[in-house]
C-alpha cells in the first residue's frame, strides 16, 4: 500500500509494500522506489544481489550514488573480469560510480542489498561494446 500524507507532502513504502522483481538472468532483484530509471529524471532503486552473482564489466552514462543497506557488496574496476580482485564494501558504506567508468559488482557468499539513485535514463553498456 502506498501511503500519502495529508496534502501529499510525502510518500511512504513500508518494507512489505516494496515490490521486488527478479532480472531475466536471475542474478539480482530490483525494486523501484521512486521515478522511472528508464526515463529522464531522478530515480531511486533498491538492488538485491543474490549470493554468488556478479555483473560483467560495464559502464553507465550518468553518475550513480549508492548506499549498501545489508550484506557485503563487492566491486571491481576495468574491462578484465576478475572477481578475485574485487574489494568488499560493507553495509553502511556510501559509493559513487562515475559515468563512463568501467566496473563490475555483485555478491559473493551472502546476499547484498544496495540502494542506488541518480538521473535517468539509467542504461548499462557492456565494456566490450565500448
Amino acid at each position: 500500500m502506498r501511503r500519502t500524507s495529508i496534502a501529499a507532502r510525502w510518500i511512504s513504502k513500508p518494507p512489505g509494500d516494496i515490490k521486488w522483481v527478479r532480472n531475466a538472468a536471475g542474478t539480482n532483484e530490483s525494486a523501484v522506489l521512486f521515478g522511472d530509471p528508464s526515463k529522464p529524471g531522478p530515480y531511486v532503486v533498491r538492488l538485491r544481489w543474490l549470493p554468488g552473482n556478479m555483473s560483467r564489466p560495464h559502464f553507465h552514462p550518468n553518475d550513480r550514488f549508492f548506499v549498501v543497506l545489508s550484506g557485503t557488496w563487492w566491486m571491481g574496476t576495468g574491462e578484465k573480469f576478475d572477481p578475485d580482485s574485487t574489494v568488499p564494501v560493507p553495509a553502511g558504506s556510501y559509493v559513487v560510480h562515475y559515468g563512463g567508468k568501467v566496473h563490475y559488482d555483485g555478491a559473493k557468499n551472502e546476499e547484498a542489498v544496495i540502494q542506488v539513485w541518480g538521473m535517468g535514463p539509467a542504461t548499462s553498456t557492456p565494456a566490450e561494446k565500448r
